[in-house]
């Protein structure tokens, strides 16, 4: 089952990476490749170790720790890189329809940082706990090997997965670049708030949505996404899958509660496109216990010469299966 579920995640990682390939060579877009190439010799470099450590060292949870790496190294790269091809063919931009939205559920993103503004030590708790999701993967991750729940390792990265090619077709088909795209806050203000996210970078998204993505480099790549929430999709999965590990449940639940919080702050989204990220998460999650459970109940092939085996009368038998009567009758008899 596991190795099915390596070959899941792998062949996906490879679809993707082929269709970036693809779209490349036909839209000619400007490419960083030696970056990128240099991200794809580190992901190589930590499957052969997950290899390694797996077929010769018998050690599937470091296998596990290993391969999911090289996983989301190269995944996160090519989904990237695929979510800026987008900016060259979309549907029309949502982001007034999801201000409409946000105001009949009362919430006012503006009105909202002006009151920030006056509480800098919360504005920076939510700094720093905005940016603690990327670290988070990587400790569940390592927790969940760490404590032999080798296989939710990979159910782990599949979601992960799920739930970014999720939010990038949702964008592709209706963007949205967020709250912090619409609005400038007064200098005052903005003075005030230690923000990851700036009406500036907000500026940045909106030239690229108009005008494409220009030099796509790894080393400048800007969340595009803002409905749904892929950092929301983040914090509820590493909390979900966290909680299997028991001294990290609460923690992450509190943490990742106060993740989605500040969001809207930190992330200059619209209060839906947190909402957005609940059932995105549910799919995603739903998605990886199918993969899962298909993995599990795929046939197997037994290609081995070695003579089959069958259990009778508390014996153990082999041979031909087609004398397999004529040896019962003489046991039975």
């Amino acid at each position: 089952m596991i190795f099915k579920l390596q070959r899941i995640l792998f062949g996906l990682c490879a679809v993707v990476v082929a269709a970036d390939l693809v779209w490349a060579a036909v839209g000619h877009f400007q490419i960083d490749w030696v970056a990128y190439a240099q991200l794809g010799l580190m992901s190589l470099a930590l499957l052969g170790g997950g290899i390694f450590y797996q077929t010769r060292r018998s050690e599937p949870e470091l296998a596990a720790m290993l391969m999911g790496a090289s996983f989301l190294c190269a995944f996160s790269a090519a989904a990237s890189m695929l979510n800026y091809f987008f900016l060259t063919l979309h549907g029309p931009r949502i982001d007034g329809i999801l201000v409409a939205a946000d105001r009949a559920l009362g919430f006012d993103w503006y009105d909202t940082m002006i009151a920030m503004a006056r509480h800098p030590l919360l504005n920076e708790v939510f700094f720093r706990v905005y940016n603690m999701v990327l670290p988070e993967i990587a400790l569940v991750m390592v927790a969940l090997a760490w404590t032999g729940q080798v296989e939710k390792v990979y159910r782990y990265c599949v979601a992960l997965a799920a739930g970014a090619l999720i939010a990038i077709a949702l964008w592709a088909l209706m963007p949205s670049l967020g709250a912090k795209s619409l609005y400038i806050l007064p200098p005052e203000v903005a003075s005030k708030l230690t923000l990851s996210v700036t009406g500036d970078y907000g500026k940045a998204l909106v030239a690229l949505l108009r005008d494409g993505p220009g030099y796509i480099t790894p080393s400048d790549l800007r969340g595009l996404i803002a409905f749904p929430s892929y950092h929301g999709v983040l914090a509820l999965i590493v909390a979900w899958y966290g909680w299997h590990v028991r001294w990290l449940r609460w923690p992450l639940v509190l943490l990742n509660a106060a993740v989605i919080i500040s969001s809207p702050i930190q992330g200059g989204h619209h209060m839906v496109d947190l909402l957005g990220s609940f059932p995105v998460t549910a799919l995603s999650i739903f998605v990886a216990a199918r993969c899962a459970s298909a993995a599990k109940y795929a046939p197997m092939v037994n290609n081995s010469s070695k003579p089959a085996e069958f259990p009778l009368s508390g014996q153990r038998w082999s041979g031909n299966p087609t004398s397999l009567k004529k040896v019962s009758d003489s046991a039975l008899s």
